[in-house]
Order: C-alpha cells, then structure tokens, then sequence
C-alpha cells in the first residue's frame, strides 16, 4: 500500500512503483495517489485531491473529509486482507498517524521524503523513531539527525534527478506544447493545491498583464496539476484576456520550454531551477496562516533551490512583498538583464551539482524490496 498527499508525492511514487515493477513485476501496488501512481500500475483506492490542503486554517476546513478517508484507510490496515508493506511519501501530519495504526495492525513502513524537520516541529524525529521501520532521505544532512534517534536512515539521492534524465531539450518541449524556437515564454506555476491556486493564481495573472504590457509578444505557460480541474483555471484565465497556455501537468516539459517562470514556493521550485530556467518565487496564504507559519517556522529562505544553496539564488516574493509590480519588475529583470540572468543559471548549476547522482526511484525500490522479502521470511 502507497499513501502519498500531494503531486510531487504523486510523480515520486509513479517512479518508485515503476522500479519495483522493472525488479518484481509480481509486486502490486494499491493506495493514494493520482495520475502518476495510475499510470505506473497503482491500483487507486482515493485520489490524493481529496487530502489536500495549504495553510493551517484551510486544513480545519477540510479536516471532516480528511478524517473520513483516514478511517476508511485504517479500516484497510487492520482489515482481512491488509498490505504487506505499507510507502508513505512525505505528506506527515497525515502519513505519520497512518504510520502508528500500521505499526499497531504488524505491518511495517517505509518512509520515503522525510518530513521538513529541519523547518519546523523537530519533535516529529522522535515520532519516526517510534512507528517508522526504515526511511529513505533525499537531502543528505538529514541522515546524522535521524541517526542520532536510531532511525534505520539511507540517503538515496533526489528523485528529481531520476525524472529529469528523461525531459527532452528546449525546442523539443516546445514542440510538445506547439510554441516555437522565438516566442518569449513565461511560465506561471501556481501549485498543485487548490489553495495555492486560490491565494496566488490572481497575483500571477495581474503579474502577466504588466509584463505583457511591456512585451506585447510574450506569451505564458501555465501547467496544471493532474488533481485539479482544467475547466475551472480556464474560466479564470479566459476571463484575463491573456495568452496563457494551459497544459498537463508535465512541470519539467513545461519549466524547460520557458524563458523564466514564476513558481509558487514548493516543489515546483527546485523542478523549475534543475531544468535550469530562472526563476522568481511566490507564496501567498491566508493572513492568519501566514502570521503562525512565520512564528512556527525557523528557516531565512522558504524556496528549496535556496534552503539547498543555503544562500538567495533566487528572490522571494512572500505575502503581501508578492505584489504584482514587484514580480513583473523582478521577470523583467530575469528576461532582459542577461548579466543577471548568466549569474542565476551558474548559480542553479552549482545547486544541480550537490544533489548527487540519479537512480533514487532504483535505490528505494531495492529498499522495498528487501522489505518484502524480510516480512515474507517472517
């Protein structure tokens, strides 16, 4: 069984599911996900659209639904016909509580992303240590934490790496998306939540008009995530008058065919920044969530191309900073000032640089297997 809660976690747990499978085509997969997990052989059981949230008051809004599809989950672990194994992918406030009911049914788990521990709520170290089996890590300064409470850690590289190997060039992605080799692209990368969508998608647009204002030629790649309804960012975009292009939510493809991107902080950021296209960052919540987040978390940079780098490779535009004027003057800055746009590519090829090799989905897929194997010998 496979638990994942967001459209990273998705991609991620598409590619581990088609490892396992090139290694044990015997090995199935049921659980959480979407058209990742789907497409790999997943057999879904509820869409990962039905959990999502952003923010800490839009999570008390979906928290009934949230509860509902947690019992019928549970039911599933301590039910007649229960997984062998159980992969939770990163989404913890969630996964970490199906983790202790699994731990309570004998079923073992595997981690796979740990939690942001080193953002916010260290003590969710110590939850791991007590109802996780072993977790697989995808930023190496995370092992010696997990260590030190006895976690069974391996670093395993970064999945991105593994998907990336396969993106085509730029004039190829073009292509795909029926741009030509000339057009000036701007990306607009407003999330894969619905909340996300909501608080920054109408910032982004009203950004899109100053610069098209400037550059009547310019035209905007917008991807839209498998969980969300094209329809619904259609109408919000038809209504813009603006020549944005809505395609799936293939981020890579779409991030390597623009000029520059504008991404909301997630992800999307360190996709948009390995394909080596610059990039400004927004993130925009409700007032009272941002006000508690700013409290609770303890990180100078909010975008993971920066928390990597550990220095500002690229701006940040939080809240009430992500005006519209300031985003378009920041793009502008991105398209036009080459000796500014030369000094970000070099920046984010260092950061490409430290994040190891690819071949993660192989290494946790050996580490699923061994799992299997170990609770089959029980």
């Amino acid at each position: 069984m496979i638990v994942t809660g967001e459209a990273s976690g998705d991609l991620h747990g598409g590619s581990l599911v088609k490892a396992v499978a090139s290694h044990a085509p015997d090995v199935s997969f049921f659980g959480v996900g979407s058209r990742n997990l789907e497409k790999a052989g997943c057999d879904l059981i509820l869409d990962s659209g039905e959990l999502s949230a952003m923010g800490l008051f839009e999570v008390f809004g979906r928290l009934p639904t949230i509860l509902r599809h947690f019992r019928s989950l549970k039911k599933v672990l301590h039910g007649n016909a229960p997984p062998d194994l159980l992969v939770l992918i990163d989404f913890p406030d969630f996964n970490l509580r199906l983790a202790a009911e699994a731990q309570k049914a004998g079923i073992p788990v595997l981690y796979y992303i740990s939690p942001k521990f080193w953002a916010w709520r260290q003590g969710r170290l110590q939850t791991i240590a007590r109802v996780v089996d072993r977790i697989a890590v995808i930023f190496p300064f995370e092992v010696p934490h997990f260590q030190r409470h006895g976690v069974d850690v391996s670093f395993v590289g970064n999945p991105l790496l593994d998907d990336l190997e396969s993106v085509p060039g730029r004039l190829k992605c073009r292509e795909t998306f029926d741009l030509s080799a000339d057009d000036l692209i701007v990306g607009l990368f407003p999330g894969s939540r619905e909340s996300e969508i909501r608080f920054n998608l109408p910032t982004m647009l009203e950004t899109a008009k100053l610069l098209l204002a400037k550059n009547p030629e310019m035209k905007f790649l917008l991807p839209v995530a498998p969980n969300l309804s094209k329809a619904s960012l259609d109408e919000q975009v038809t209504a813009c008058k603006l020549p944005v292009t809505l395609v799936p939510g293939e981020l890579f493809e779409a991030a390597r065919a623009c000029d520059a991107a504008l991404v909301v902080s997630g992800t999307a950021t360190l996709q948009t920044g390995l394909v080596g296209t610059p990039l400004a960052v927004i993130f925009k919540c409700s007032p009272a969530s941002f006000a508690i987040g700013r409290r609770l978390v303890k990180l100078k940079h909010v975008s993971l191309v920066n928390i990597i780098s550990g220095a500002e490779i690229v701006k940040e535009f939080l809240q009430d900073a992500a005006s519209p004027q300031a985003l378009a003057d920041e793009m502008g800055r991105l398209i036009h000032d080459s000796d500014y746009r030369v000094e970000m590519l070099e920046r984010l090829a260092t950061m490409r640089s430290e994040m190891g090799e690819p071949g993660c989905s192989q290494r946790v897929a050996r580490m699923v297997l061994e799992m299997l194997e170990k609770e089959g010998g029980r």
